[in-house]
Order: structure tokens, then sequence, then C-alpha cells
């Protein structure tokens, strides 16, 4: 599990690219850090419909937190974790 200063780094990290996604319609929401270091995520709006989105993800989201937060091995789409009543 991540520690708290992890934790808070890729969330604030989350929080300067997140404009990036809002400019287009889309949105991000944060599900968890897990074991192996990748951090989930949730693509919504536009993002989550977009065909583009698995490259935003991965060469935009992905690329930035990394240089934020090196101990991050990789940002997955989290699909399987519904967002319906869960608090981020």
């Amino acid at each position: 599990m991540a520690d708290e200063k992890m934790l808070a780094t890729v969330k604030e990290a989350l929080e300067m690219f997140r404009p990036q996604l809002q400019a287009d319609g889309g949105d991000m929401e944060f599900v968890c850090i897990d074991d192996e270091n990748k951090v989930h995520l949730n693509l919504t709006g536009a993002c989550g419909s977009c065909p583009m989105a698995l490259m935003t993800l991965k060469m935009g989201i992905e690329r930035y937190l990394k240089d934020a937060c090196p101990e991050i091995t990789e940002v997955v789409q989290d699909n399987a974790i519904s967002s319906e009543g869960i608090d981020f």
C-alpha cells in the first residue's frame, strides 16, 4: 500500500493535470494505488468514451505522474470498480 507521502504527491499531481482533461469536457476519478504502485483511475465525461483515452492515460497522465512520483509503475483505467456511491 502507498504511504501517505506518495498518496499526497499523486493526488497533488492529478489535481495539476485535471484542467487539461476538463478543457476537453472530461475528468478523472482517483481510485487507489495498489501494492505494485499502479495508480488506478476512472476517466469520466468526454474522456470516458473518447477513442484517445488510452493514449491520454499512458502518454499524458502516466508520464506526468511518473515525473512527479518516480515510484509509480503504471497508470491504469479502472473500469472494474464502479464510482457510484464511492467517495474518492
